[in-house]
């Protein structure tokens, strides 16, 4: 795998916990 690969997928994985908190932070509010 090349750096680019593993940029877009640290990026894609940091973006889904990102919404998945943001989700549960309102969830619980």
């Amino acid at each position: 795998m090349t750096v680019l690969d593993w940029l877009s997928l640290a990026l894609a994985t940091g973006l889904f916990v990102y919404l998945l908190v943001a989700l549960l932070r309102a969830d619980r509010a």
